[in-house]
């Protein structure tokens, strides 16, 4: 059964390979020819649109080396068996947002590319995503969260007695009163 799965992970890994590599040139394809087609005005590309492009090239040409690398699936030259899956790429987590930062940056280049040079806005989702993680996930807890929990314990707790004691304790209080033989009595020092 582990067998199976290992197979299906690499088979997947191997098609996400696949996409990767053709988005590493494809995009920039794509961004020319509509460039062509429906913005010849923007040929030649200016300078601050080759610097956006740049710019955002170097990340997506890491992050995808970066997923290649630990996607790419090790078999045996001559037999052709399966030796190493790599690390799946549909976990979540990490491998997800630097799927997601290479989906922006292709969207950006096409869209450039069709609509003009506003289109790199879309690109500022990334760090307002990361300052909303980051809010969500440090900031809120650690300054909002230290108030109200306080508060959301006391109400969350079960109903105590006036003297501090808890339902468990109070059932084997009473099951001592009994004389219950699963409850022993100690002394207190």
């Amino acid at each position: 059964m582990a067998n199976a799965s290992a197979k299906r992970i690499a088979s997947q890994n191997e098609a996400t390979v696949k996409k990767i590599r053709l988005g590493l040139f494809l995009p920039t394809i794509l961004s020319f020819l509509l460039r062509l087609l429906l913005r010849r005005d923007s040929l030649p590309p200016s300078k601050g649109s080759l610097t956006l492009y740049l710019g955002t090239f170097f990340p997506m040409f890491f992050l995808s080396r970066y997923l290649t690398q630990i996607g790419t699936t090790r078999r045996d030259p001559t037999t052709g068996t399966l030796i190493s899956y790599g690390e799946d790429l549909n976990q979540p987590g990490l491998t997800e947002w630097a799927f997601d930062v290479l989906y922006i940056t292709w969207a950006c280049q096409v869209g450039s590319g069709a609509f003009g040079e506003w289109f790199w806005w879309l690109y500022t989702v990334i760090p307002l995503y990361a300052i909303y993680k980051l809010w969500v996930s440090v900031i809120s807890p650690f300054v909002i969260g230290r108030g109200s929990s306080s508060q959301t314990d006391s109400n969350s707790k079960p109903n105590t007695e006036e003297n501090g004691t808890s339902k468990r304790q109070e059932k084997l209080r009473k099951r001592s009163e009994r004389g219950d033989p699963r409850v022993r009595v100690q002394a207190r020092k």
